[in-house]
């Protein structure tokens, strides 16, 4: 039809010859191919088979590494161990003398634990830490991001590098002729699970004492904190307190800060079932061993904590200071 005849051209010159029942099997494509002197490469092909062999690697590649990485689960449960102390961990700068000011924690079962007396004072001057990068005001929206990597398994078992603690760093040194103007209050201490106060306020002020009254016009409850965290002390995570500043020229200041704190395990192991100890231990069950028992490369036992504050000027018949009131979450 159309010289095709005429021109001496059948079926089987596009295609392959099949003589055999074998050579059909062989050659049987749903997509007949032609006979490779019927065809022409050309780079435009070349190309395009390039850039398809690029793409699927690509795909394979982005595949696998997400397996390899795997996703992140958040699990919440009630938290039915008994857990009878908690470690605050505190870092913080205040333009007074360190014999000016008393730390002091009161909990909610009437304990009181003279807080001063188990932290270390550094006598220090305000403009070295005040100039330190990364000071930043509360609630300042690129710390907030900052914060947000660290709520991330993968982020945090980084962060740490499977170690337990780490220690404070050292006071910076005094320049010459330079005012110690203010005092530095870091350490650790152990307190009672249980919502408590904890307050830094000034000598003769908030509890009776004797001593000496000290002027008022000495007070100045600005700060700096370098550090606020709850358990195992690790520098490297960010908490929402951290690298916090707060300044005042009122002499009758409170700093009030609300804290939620929710304990957390970060772990890259698979989610246990809700039978296991490690979300429900049993009732006489200490969480204290339990870090003893846990591979820190690949498990975490942490709190986190949200804060808020109302922050304001006060009558000189009240208490100024610095108040962390902190209530632990009954989930896990």
């Amino acid at each position: 039809m159309n010289g095709f005849v005429a021109h001496g051209l059948d079926e089987a010159a596009f295609g392959e010859k099949r003589s055999s029942f074998r050579e059909n099997v062989r050659t049987f494509d749903a997509f007949p191919k032609t006979k490779p002197s019927y065809t022409r490469r050309t780079s435009v092909g070349g190309y395009t088979t390039l850039v398809l062999l690029a793409f699927s690697a690509f795909l394979s590649l982005s595949e696998l590494l997400r397996w390899y990485h795997g996703h992140e689960t958040h699990l919440f449960s009630v938290e039915k161990g008994i857990s009878h102390q908690l470690q605050i961990n505190l870092d913080i700068v205040v333009p007074m003398l360190c014999n000016d000011l008393h730390v002091n924690v009161q909990d909610a079962s009437g304990d009181r634990i003279l807080a001063g007396d188990m932290l270390s004072k550094d006598p220090t001057a305000w403009r070295q830490w005040s100039h330190i990068s990364g000071t930043h005001r509360l609630a300042d929206q690129q710390w907030v991001i900052e914060e947000e990597r660290d709520t991330h398994a993968g982020h945090v078992l980084g962060e740490v590098g499977g170690l337990r603690q780490r220690k404070w760093k050292k006071t910076p040194k005094r320049a010459r002729g330079e005012k110690m103007e203010s005092c530095r209050i870091y350490g650790s201490l152990d307190v009672n699970k249980v919502q408590a106060d904890f307050h830094i306020t000034a000598r003769g002020h908030g509890y009776i004492e004797l001593g000496e009254h000290l002027d008022h016009n000495t007070f100045n409850f600005s700060h700096i904190v370098n550090e606020l965290s709850f358990g195992p002390h690790y520098p490297s995570l960010l908490n929402p307190l951290d690298r916090t500043s707060a300044t005042t020229n009122e002499h009758f200041f409170k700093y009030q800060y609300y804290l939620s704190v929710v304990p957390t395990i970060y772990t890259r192991s698979p989610p246990p079932p809700p039978s296991s100890s490690l979300l429900t231990p049993s009732s006489n069950f200490d969480y204290q061993l339990q870090r003893e028992y846990v591979d820190p490369r690949t498990t975490i036992l942490t709190n986190q904590y949200a804060a808020t504050s109302q922050s304001h000027p006060v009558s000189e018949r009240m208490v100024p200071g610095i108040f962390f009131k902190f209530d632990i979450e009954p989930i896990l």
